[in-house]
C-alpha cells in the first residue's frame, strides 16, 4: 500500500447548463478540479463534450441520471424523473445514456457515478455495478481502492451550510486524507438558467476550488492531484493499473 496521498477532485453535473460548464472548466484551469461527470441528455451536454476535447487533462465520466429533486421548506418535489422502478427500466435508461456518452465523447467514460446518488439504491445500484464491471471503470462509493468524500457540499437537508464549502473547510479535509486515492465531489458553476435547489452555493464552491489556500494545503500535506485517468488504481472491479 502506497503511503502517498492522491486526490481526485470530481465536478458533477457537467453538461447541465452553460453556466455549470463554464464553472467546471474554470475550476479545472485555475483550480483543483481534475475530473467531471457528464449529464448526457441535458441542454449543455454537447457544449460540455466540446470543452472536454479542448481540455484533455480533464477526465470525463458518466453521471447516470434518474431524476432531479428540489426542496421548498420541508417538502421535496420532483423536477423531473426517469423511470427506474424496475431493473429492466433502469438498465435501459443507463444503456441509452452510455450510448449518448459515446456519441458525444467518442469514447467510454473514465468513471461512473449518478445524479443525486441514485445508484446508492436498488435497482439502479445493481445496474450501475454491472455497467462499471463491464467497462472496467470505478463506480463512486463502490470502487475498491477509492475512498469517496462528499462533505464538500453547501447544504444540509436542503438548508444552506456555506461553512462546509469555504477554502478552510476544504483545506481541513485535505489535511485528513488517508494514504491511497480519495475522490472529493464538488459542484462548481454559475447559477444562471439552472433549475435546482443548489444554485448560489455553486459559485461559492468555484471560488473555493480556485483558492490559493487550497493549493497551499495540497503542497503542505504532500497530496498529489490526479484524475480518474492518471490515478494509480488497481482492483478486481476493473480499476486502472498503477502508473509505471
Amino acid at each position: 500500500m502506497t503511503a502517498t496521498r492522491y486526490l481526485i477532485v470530481n465536478a458533477d453535473d457537467f453538461g447541465q447548463t452553460a453556466g455549470i460548464n463554464r464553472g467546471i472548466v474554470e475550476a479545472h484551469e485555475r483550480g483543483v478540479v481534475t475530473s467531471a461527470s457528464l449529464l448526457v441528455f441535458h441542454p449543455a451536454a454537447e457544449e460540455a463534450a466540446e470543452l472536454a476535447r479542448r481540455y484533455p487533462a480533464l477526465s470525463v465520466g458518466l453521471h447516470l441520471d434518474y431524476g432531479e429533486w428540489g426542496r421548498v421548506r420541508d417538502t421535496w418535489y420532483p423536477i423531473y424523473e426517469v423511470d427506474a422502478r424496475s431493473a429492466r427500466a433502469a438498465r435501459l435508461a443507463a444503456r441509452r445514456q452510455l450510448d449518448r456518452f459515446r456519441e458525444l465523447m467518442g469514447r467510454d467514460p473514465t468513471h461512473l457515478d449518478s445524479h443525486q446518488h441514485a445508484h446508492r439504491e436498488e435497482p439502479v445500484r445493481g445496474v450501475a455495478l454491472a455497467l462499471a464491471s463491464e467497462l472496467g471503470v470505478p463506480l463512486r462509493h463502490f470502487a475498491d481502492g477509492v475512498l469517496y468524500r462528499g462533505s464538500f457540499y453547501g447544504q444540509v437537508n436542503g438548508e444552506p451550510r456555506l461553512d462546509a464549502i469555504t477554502p478552510e473547510a476544504l483545506a481541513a479535509s485535505i489535511a485528513e486524507l488517508q494514504p491511497g486515492v480519495t475522490e472529493i465531489g464538488c459542484h462548481p458553476g454559475y447559477p444562471e438558467g439552472l433549475y435546482s435547489s443548489y444554485r448560489d452555493e455553486r459559485r461559492t464552491e468555484l471560488r473555493t476550488l480556485c483558492s490559493s489556500v487550497v493549493r497551499s494545503a495540497l503542497n503542505a500535506y504532500g497530496v498529489e492531484l490526479v484524475s480518474f485517468e492518471t490515478a494509480p488504481l488497481t482492483a478486481p472491479t476493473g480499476l486502472r493499473k498503477p502508473r509505471p
